[in-house]
């Protein structure tokens, strides 16, 4: 039986995307920005599928701009906003344990003179709100968080940061990199004064290679991304239209935020539970935590002898992001948990197809790791 419980690296394309993919690269593979038939039917496939986007965010069509990935829609959102108003301020407020598509930017940012003020969690994992209050200020320029942490699956107070924006008097727009929160928990941009959200297609069951960043209409940031003026010319580059087709059906065949998350809740309580009887596990991510994430620590057993051993007996986990492999978590790191808890904790994450059997199956792996590799 393989149990594949790695859903926060990516997912398994659904039906849906794989059949809209394929249409697309056999019927209207036309390059969209062409006039002719084959054009405009690659424009329209883009066209239905920028709806689609904007419905779950409740959102104008405008408003989404498509993007080769996740990291290209923050890279996107973060040097566009600061290259737009550098000349108001001098400060970036982000966390200390964003996803390195983010941290990458801001250490550029830091090189480049801006002051960046990266707010610490808590110990349990959890950010508090009132250090945001204590450093966003009239000289800064943006803050971006993540919406749900990727590691251990904080769920982070944005729906609350552009209040204290306005009392500040701050001219900082908000980006918020939603690729773990999307369709999992509900997080629209207008209801939380969001400026800037991310979002990534292979997170939510649809390909890898397609992202989209929302816009709020009102605000204006720079280009990133220079060339022939695709997607209003803030994200140049042929679009891929299989992957934006595939990206759309994905998210049509989601369906209920609510009841996803309802028996997400169930499967997360069933494996905690079972956890509970099994000595030297300790559960590294929040109480309030996504139900989708759950980091722990097999301590004595380095992750990746776990995660090879899991791999071995076809339950597929990881050591913590795909894209920090090979190095110490900087999200358990920036926690302050002991050494011997971070190098030897794993990630589960689930997702809507995740079943009652894959979770005691990965019980059963858990309990067998720990008698054959801890007697090592």
């Amino acid at each position: 039986m393989e149990c594949y419980l790695d859903n926060s690296a990516t997912t398994k394309p659904c039906k849906a995307a794989v059949e809209a993919v394929v249409s697309s690269l056999e019927n209207d593979w036309g390059n969209p920005s062409s006039i002719h038939q084959k054009g405009v039917n690659s424009f329209l496939v883009l066209g239905n599928s920028r709806k689609v986007i904007a419905k779950s965010l409740l959102c104008e069509n405008g408003e989404i701009y498509f993007t080769p990935s996740g990291t290209v829609a923050n890279n996107t959102a973060i040097f566009g906003a600061v290259n737009s108003l550098k000349r108001r301020g001098n400060k970036i407020v982000t966390t200390a344990f964003e996803h390195p598509s983010v941290q990458k930017c801001m250490d550029k940012l830091s090189d480049d003179g801006f002051e960046i003020v990266r707010i610490k969690p808590q110990k349990n994992g959890s950010i508090d709100v009132d250090d945001f209050e204590n450093v966003i200020d009239e000289n800064t320029i943006l803050v971006s968080l993540m919406a749900v942490n990727n590691e251990v699956g904080t769920i982070l107070p944005f729906d609350k940061i552009k209040k204290i924006i306005s009392k500040k008097n701050s001219p900082a727009l908000l980006h918020v990199d939603n690729v773990q929160g999307y369709l999992k928990i509900p997080v629209i941009p207008k209801n939380c004064g969001i400026d800037l959200l991310s979002v990534s297609a292979h997170k939510v069951h649809g390909p890898k290679g397609i992202g989209a960043l929302y816009i709020n209409k009102n605000v204006k940031i720079k280009p990133y991304v220079l060339g022939g003026g695709q997607e209003n010319s803030m994200c140049s580059g042929t679009q891929g239209t299989p992957a934006i087709a595939g990206f759309a059906a994905a998210v049509e065949d989601f369906g209920s935020t609510a009841d996803n998350l309802k028996k997400i809740e169930n499967l997360n309580l069933r494996f905690k539970e079972q956890l509970k009887s099994i000595d030297g596990v300790f559960v590294n991510s929040p109480d309030d935590a996504i139900p989708y994430i759950i980091n722990l620590s097999l301590t004595k057993i380095p992750s990746q002898v776990s995660v090879n051993y899991f791999s071995m007996n076809h339950v597929f986990i990881s050591a913590g992001s795909a894209c920090s492999k090979g190095h110490r978590s900087e999200v358990l790191s920036a926690m302050e948990l002991p050494p011997e808890r971070i190098d030897s904790a794993l990630r589960i994450s689930l997702s809507h197809n995740t079943t009652e059997l894959e979770i005691d199956r990965c019980i059963e792996v858990i309990k067998a790791s720990i008698s054959e590799l801890r007697k090592k």
